[in-house]
């Protein structure tokens, strides 16, 4: 593109496919930028005309064509975007959010992303503990809005949640279908004002997909009723006794009213340092970790000497000639030591290496790498561990490798065919179902078929949803909504209409089965009307005639039910069946039932 000036806040970049064709009045240079020529994943930095206007070579017959900046953002994706990705085509997309953006040997985009989860992606058991969560979280919050919700918005908002993981994966970043906005869920928010928003989400639970577990984020915010403190109406008057527990109460531990001034204190705690160093000099082990004086003194002068310092003083009501006694006891000086000088070296080696891959996750660490280790210690060492030159000196290593990454790639607009598109070929009509392509039905087969979720018949567009033979399809607002929320944009009548406790156990069979069905989101079969049944297989439905019923009342004694279902491969012998029901329909009616054919004796073919 030769050279590209760098991108300004102001204006709007302007892009000519048309080179050397158009000139600027205030001469300012030519544009020849040709965006034909930038391939579908670059990372470029679009150019500014800092010029008004623009007028038209006489020598180029061809109109301008411009492209906007705007245009162009839609389509560049950054570190930090949660996305769309497409796995598959008729599944829904998978929500993930851009941590990474690697260059492969043979040239392609890699997106190294954070996984998030739906709720069809977890088991019904963590779908019931998130239930039970969000139910906790509105009971303790002020303003309830649950009540107030309709059955459509409670479904819809199953479909806004989802379940942040800390797993990574690599995708191509040619799968990407666009951008969305996920965020941690706010007590303090209304879950409405997701519903308002397009492509917005939220979670508040993180699932692990190893060991199939739900936990509360570690990350939220702690506003609300829960962590508010408990003001007393008024302070205790003088000869009031305090009932309150006192152990749980804080505890003074300094004075800044004390009698001594600020430079009585700063020569205390220049003697504290000048013990703390001649402490370590006795000491072996700090004489191993600090051989130097320097190293030395430069531990002794940490917050945890001037800490234990400061609290002696306080002890002894800021007496300078007994603290100092305290300092230095009869076994010798006292010596302080924090986080930063007990743990060995590959203890630390080992916080480092659990932080490159966990982060600030404590509690992972803890587990996996320093089980050994309180807590405590861990978040001490770590603040401690930020003011090194080792955190220093890997914070520039990872600045200089972010700085060899990609920042931004640009994908186009994906556009082609989705092969679960209902169409007309050549005017033969044929319907093609699944990814795969397979023709199953015609669309004469689906004409006055009814979209599944919003029971409409007009749409522009079709597309096939769910198993083959359940012939269902979606119109194509519905399938925007199923691709990018995984579920049906309508409640369907398994949602809305809740079984009552009072049915037998064959309503409860029906009603697990309904659950079972909804979980692994298999459709429903719809004949165009809200009322539906459930059809997970080719149906079987068999016609009887009214004899055949009669017979199997009459002729229980030869036509063992029981028994003959225990042998299904085994043929009834129907003319015994029909011989017993002649024999007994004529005694019933007093004359004999007449039969087409000859049979034989009851007596005969009961024997053979």
């Amino acid at each position: 593109l030769g050279s590209v000036p760098p991108r300004s806040a102001e204006g709007e970049a302007l892009l000519s496919v048309c080179p050397r064709s158009w000139d600027t009045e205030g001469g300012e240079g030519r544009i020849v930028g040709i965006l034909a020529s930038l391939p579908p994943c670059v990372n470029y930095t679009s150019f500014t005309c800092k010029t008004s206007s623009l007028h038209h070579n006489p020598r180029c017959p061809s109109p301008p064509r411009y492209f906007k900046r705007a245009d162009m953002a839609a389509n560049m994706y950054r570190v930090g975007d949660y996305v769309f990705f497409e796995n598959s085509s008729s599944n829904p997309y998978l929500i993930r959010r851009i941590e990474e953006l690697n260059k492969t040997a043979s040239g392609n985009v890699e997106a190294k992303v954070v996984c998030y989860y739906r709720r069809r992606d977890i088991s019904n058991s963590l779908i019931m503990l998130a239930d039970k969560h969000s139910k906790e979280i509105e009971e303790e919050s002020e303003n309830s809005q649950e009540d107030d919700l309709t059955e459509k918005q409670k479904h819809q908002l199953k479909h806004r949640e989802l379940f942040l993981s800390r797993q990574y994966e690599s995708l191509p970043a040619t799968h990407i279908r666009g951008k969305c906005s996920v965020a941690l869920l706010n007590e303090t928010e209304s879950v409405l004002s997701y519903l308002d928003k397009e492509d917005a989400f939220f979670y508040s639970l993180v699932y692990d997909p190893s060991l199939k577990t739900l936990l509360a984020d570690k990350g939220e915010i702690r506003v609300g009723p829960r962590y508010q403190a408990d003001v007393p109406d008024k302070l205790l008057e003088a000869g009031e006794t305090d009932e309150r527990d006192q152990s749980k109460l804080e505890e003074k531990v300094w004075d800044p009213d004390s009698p001594l001034i600020d430079r009585q204190i700063d020569q205390f705690l220049v003697v504290a340092r000048a013990v703390g160093t001649f402490a370590r000099a006795l000491d072996c082990s700090s004489s191993v970790r600090q051989p130097s004086l320097h190293m030395s003194a430069a531990a002794a002068s940490r917050d945890i000497t001037l800490f234990h310092a400061m609290d002696t003083l306080h002890k002894h009501n800021y007496d300078l000639s007994s603290a100092i006694s305290i300092l230095v006891p009869q076994g010798g000086p006292v010596l302080c030591r924090d986080e930063m000088e007990e743990w060995s070296a590959s203890e630390a080696s080992l916080f480092e290496e659990a932080l490159e891959k966990y982060g600030k996750d404590f509690n992972d660490i803890r587990q996996d790498f320093l089980p050994w280790k309180s807590l405590t210690s861990i978040i001490e060492y770590y603040y401690m561990w930020k003011t090194t030159d080792r955190y220093v000196q890997q914070k520039r290593l990872k600045a200089a490798e972010a700085e060899s990454k990609l920042k931004q790639v640009y994908i186009p607009t994906y556009n082609k065919p989705n092969p679960n598109q209902i169409s007309s070929n050549n005017g033969k009509p044929c319907a093609v179902n699944g990814a795969t392509g397979t023709p199953y039905q015609t669309q004469n087969s689906l004409v006055g078929r009814a979209c599944e979720s919003c029971y409409t018949t007009q749409s522009h567009q079709w597309y096939s949803w769910g198993p083959p033979n359940m012939q269902c399809r979606l119109c194509a607002s519905c399938w925007i909504y199923w691709k990018k929320y995984g579920g049906l944009k309508m409640p369907t009548q398994t949602e809305e209409e809740k079984l009552s406790p009072s049915q037998n156990t064959e309503d409860s069979s029906i009603r697990s089965h309904i659950s079972r069905q909804a979980s692994q989101a298999m459709p429903i079969r719809n004949t165009g009307s809200p009322k539906s049944a459930v059809k997970t297989r080719q149906a079987f439905f068999l016609q009887t005639t009214c004899l055949t019923k009669l017979a199997r009342q009459v002729c229980k004694n030869t036509l063992r039910l029981r028994q003959a279902a225990r042998r299904p491969f085994v043929p009834i012998n129907c003319a015994a069946i029909r011989a017993e029901y002649s024999v007994r329909h004529s005694e019933a009616i007093g004359k004999p039932l007449k039969i087409k054919s000859i049979r034989k004796p009851l007596s005969s073919i009961i024997r053979h």
